[in-house]
């Protein structure tokens, strides 16, 4: 890859990972929500899953439009959404002006996710773009995961409001390197588009793009339940059975689980290569359904048994995360990729928004927070999970080139 390369790669890897150092600053604090605002079960999952809402309704719009405008644009819009969302959210009073910050965080990240995504890969083509845009998904994935330990540790110091400011000021410093030093795409945007914007009839036809699509849409509802209720738990964890943190305080776990689910996906695709893509998927899925029936239940056992549990969720939760993505992007129609992009992100953050809700939901209807009610709010997730996997099993999809029995 060329030096001009390596700088483009660079720039739009250090926005992505600015963007993202507060995007989890509500789930990291969340139990200081509940005590503060006197939250529910459903409104705090409300809080947390509001986020991937205002991206479901966002994405299809502002992925498609990176075919007819340079994503940089969009880009930059994005990044000052997400800086209005999280300055708004340091100044909110109570549970409405903290959900519609929240979900203006959403549509933020709509327009720097997928698009920054796009502006890479429009600048760096040929060999260097599959490792670059493997470097955009670990920035992105450290940086969220950081994203715990950098909330938990502002608020102890200074407050939950700075916490946010901090998110704030990182997506400022977002748009001020896309915008200062990322190059133009290169594409002629000048010429019509081939067909309509949200035209999904060409992506619902292809069966392996869509079972991959489906998939991930329950995956990432398991995976949000997990990230934005894992501080929560863990806190009633150590309340519940007396015990102490040490080093590994519920914002630390939290952390740790987010660094070992980016490497886990990665080696999770790895996997589909090796030993085919539905079948790796499959039995990933199976493993998860397993742990999600006990994990809520060992809140009444021991902290450390929790975070334990945490941890080898999450490596099986990421293992397919890649997987389900690439079967998706590989599968799809090179005349509409994007279009199939889109789709994936709808269902897939769809799902995110709904986990941490259903969750919230199921713990009210157990009586609040409780080992009986994290038990029954972890084990809906085994549905969930179930559902995935009859995608994957009913539809059949199609392995991609190098993979084993492709």
């Amino acid at each position: 890859m060329s030096r001009s390369r390596r700088g483009v790669v660079a720039i739009v890897c250090a926005a992505q990972f600015c963007a993202q150092i507060g995007a989890f600053a509500v789930p990291a604090l969340l139990p200081t929500f509940i005590d503060e605002w006197g939250l529910s079960g459903t409104e705090a999952g409300w809080l947390t899953g509001i986020f991937y809402a205002g991206y479901t309704l966002s994405v299809p719009v502002l992925v498609a439009l990176t075919d007819r405008i340079d994503p940089k644009r969009i880009y930059l819009m994005g990044a000052a959404f997400i800086a209005l969302g999280m300055f708004g959210y340091s100044l909110a009073d109570g549970f409405w002006a903290a959900l519609m910050s929240r979900a203006i965080v959403g549509v933020g990240w709509a327009g720097v996710y997928m698009p920054g995504l796009k502006a890479l890969s429009d600048l760096v083509e040929g060999p260097g773009q599959s490792r670059a845009v493997a470097a955009h998904a670990a920035s992105v994935g450290v940086s969220g995961a950081l994203s715990f330990a950098v909330a938990g540790g502002v608020a102890a110091l200074l407050g939950w409001r700075a916490a946010m400011v901090v998110g704030g000021a990182g997506a400022i410093a977002a748009l001020l390197l896309i915008g200062l030093l990322l190059p133009r795409s290169p594409r002629d945007f000048s010429r019509p588009a081939g067909s309509a914007l949200l035209d999904f009839r060409p992506v619902l036809r292809n069966r392996s793009a869509v079972a991959y699509s489906i998939g991930y849409c329950f995956h990432t509802w398991e995976m949000s339940a997990l990230r934005m209720w894992v501080v929560a738990f863990l806190a009633f964890t150590l309340t519940a059975t007396e015990g102490t943190a040490g080093l590994l305080a519920p914002t630390v776990v939290a952390t740790v689980l987010g660094l070992v689910g980016t490497a886990s996906s990665v080696i999770g695709n790895e996997a589909s290569i090796r030993f085919g893509r539905a079948r790796a998927v499959a039995g990933v899925m199976t493993a998860t359904m397993a742990v999600a029936a006990v994990i809520g239940f060992s809140s009444g056992v021991s902290y450390t048994l929790a975070s334990g549990l945490v941890m080898l969720f999450a490596v099986l939760i990421w293992a397919d995360s890649s997987s389900l993505t690439a079967g998706t992007v590989g599968s799809a129609d090179p005349r509409h990729r994007g279009a199939t992009m889109a789709l994936h992100s709808t269902l897939g953050y769809g799902g995110g928004f709904l986990g941490p809700v259903v969750m919230g939901v199921v713990l009210d209807l157990a009586g609040g927070e409780s080992v009986l009610g994290y038990g029954l709010a972890f084990a809906h997730l085994v549905p969930v999970g179930a559902l995935g996997l009859g995608a994957v099993l009913l539809l059949r999809p199609k392995g991609l080139a190098g993979d084993r029995n492709a």
